[in-house]
């Protein structure tokens, strides 16, 4: 993993994730296996998605034993079939079932989410739009799950509260509307503003206030279109939100959006079916 943050945070969580499973050991194995023999097992695909977590499953194996060797046979982002060996694993059988269930717990939900987003990104083949993803993620994963949209082909948007700034509709609220909070942002801070419009009124006053991307939340179709033209017109990028799914989010591109944020990728995204098996 060349990003360090990613890193740091992977070794942290598995670090939490062994301890949570293995405890003060695996009972089970550690009864039944009595040979520290080299040993090998495959990681397969039980059927087709496209993978992502490999280091976060490496480096669950080095932390519960440093003698174990992973050998992806894959990149993230690769695309599988059922029956695909991704991985190859070397190591004392013993160090290889206890870190089975944790490996695989990574590996799964990070393919899930991979694979999820490109189905995304293929209904949107051939249009300006790109696939973002939310902060609809899970609790602690975050940087994990962001890493897994980009292995899918989608597009991470802001990673926090702190790293861009977005005005939605309870910020307009206190503020008293889209130009004074839009004023306030300016005030307060040197980044691009992004805000939500859920009318074509907002989105005219964001176009007058000098919105750099406006956010055009749960809108119809038709309002869409009005609201992309607007912004075209003033040069400022637009995001669709809300009510996105794969059966909509087509209709939704061939709007013109330049973005679409689907939360789906990473709320609900389904785990891939993986397994390990010992040779």
């Amino acid at each position: 993993m060349k990003n360090s943050k990613l890193q740091i945070k992977t070794r942290k969580l598995v670090k939490e994730a062994l301890l949570e499973d293995v405890g003060a050991g695996d009972v089970t194995t550690m009864s039944i296996a009595d040979s520290v023999t080299p040993t090998e097992a495959v990681i397969a695909a039980k059927e087709t998605g496209v993978i992502a977590g490999l280091e976060a499953a490496r480096e669950v194996f080095r932390q519960v034993d440093k003698r174990a060797r992973f050998r992806p046979l894959i990149k993230d982002g690769g695309r599988v079939k059922s029956g695909k060996v991704i991985a190859r694993v070397y190591g004392p059988a013993p160090s290889l079932l206890i870190a089975e269930r944790t490996a695989l717990n990574f590996l799964q939900r990070l393919s899930g989410i991979a694979s999820q987003t490109s189905l995304f990104v293929a209904k949107v083949k051939g249009t300006r739009a790109k696939i973002l993803d939310t902060r609809k993620t899970t609790p602690g994963l975050r940087l994990l799950e962001k890493a897994a949209v980009k292995a899918g082909g989608g597009t991470n948007h802001r990673i926090g509260l702190y790293d861009a700034i977005l005005i939605k509709d309870n910020h307009i609220a206190m503020a008293g509307g889209v130009a004074e909070a839009i004023r306030r942002a300016r005030a307060k801070s040197k980044m691009p503003v992004e805000i939500e419009a859920k009318t074509i009124a907002q989105v005219k006053q964001a176009i007058k206030a000098k919105a750099d991307r406006i956010l055009l939340d749960n809108m119809s179709l038709k309002n869409l279109r009005r609201a992309v033209k607007l912004c075209k017109k003033a040069q400022i990028k637009t995001e669709a939100s809300g009510g996105v799914g794969l059966k909509t989010v087509r209709a939704i591109a061939k709007t013109g959006v330049d973005f679409i944020s689907v939360g789906a990728l990473t709320h609900s995204a389904k785990a891939l079916d993986l397994s390990l098996k010992i040779i």
